[in-house]
């Protein structure tokens, strides 16, 4: 069972026919990546975040696939009631939309944030090479972490997300790099599926990203008939992180219609 945070456990959200709201991360990420934004959505319903597999404080498992990462959250879903919202980004919004595609029943509403069901040419393993570059027997604090990471990430604002996954008091990495790096494949691919999702679907980009481009709707829409399409100006891949606010406005007039 994947780790679950869950906010709003008390709220109203004034419509008993409302599932709760899942929100799965991307690469690198974990649950505490979107605790922001869960807590300000969780004013109106229930809102649970996980840490996928091999990331944070989830299981460490021999495969980072989409159908195994699809299974992972449909059991999530069973211990929370049976059907829920699904907010995806990046890995966990390929995620999500298999998920969706192959167990619609368990989706009500489906929010893909800045990915689409496509293969990447881009690989994330210099990124690891650059995490395992770290000697962590020396690291004695998060500023001496980012500056030994800054001789080969070169953004600030990537170098401050990956060291969330530091663990610095027991001096390693909540993520199973090793597979990670070996699934990168998988993980930047998406696979052959079948079926097709018909609830409503937003595909919500920042418009400043490359990743949901025009060539790619004939097979979003494909496999996901009723998928709508927003961009959020000023923002790029980390939508969510750049422009919270639009980014929340966005997903709860979606989610709430």
């Amino acid at each position: 069972m994947l780790q679950m945070t869950t906010y709003g456990e008390d709220a109203d959200d004034g419509d008993a026919g409302r599932p709760p709201l899942l929100i799965v991360h991307g690469l690198f990420g974990s649950g505490r990546n979107w605790r922001a934004i869960a807590r300000r959505m969780a004013r109106l319903r229930r809102v649970t975040t996980v840490d996928m597999r091999n990331h944070g404080d989830s299981p460490r498992a021999d495969s980072q696939s989409y159908a195994d990462m699809a299974d992972d959250l449909a059991e999530t879903i069973g211990a929370l009631g049976g059907q829920a919202d699904v907010l995806g980004h990046s890995m966990g919004g390929k995620a999500a939309m298999v998920l969706a595609l192959s167990r619609p029943q368990l989706v009500r509403r489906l929010l893909v944030a800045d990915i689409a069901p496509v293969a990447y040419a881009h690989s994330q393993n210099h990124l690891i090479a650059a995490m395992r570059g770290l000697d962590l027997a020396r690291i004695g604090s998060r500023s001496q972490a980012d500056e030994a990471l800054s001789a080969s990430i070169d953004s600030p604002q990537l170098r401050a997300f990956l060291l969330q996954s530091l663990d610095l008091e027991a001096r390693r990495w909540r993520l199973n790099l090793d597979v990670l790096e070996r699934d990168m494949a998988l993980i930047t691919g998406f696979p052959e599926v079948e079926g097709r999702f018909d609830g409503p679907s937003l595909f919500l980009s920042g418009k400043d990203s490359d990743y949901v481009r025009a060539e790619h709707r004939p097979r979003i829409k494909a496999l996901f008939p009723n998928a709508r399409f927003a961009k959020i100006p000023g923002a790029g891949h980390w939508l969510h992180a750049e422009r919270p606010r639009a980014f929340i406005a966005a997903a709860e007039a979606f989610f709430n219609a």
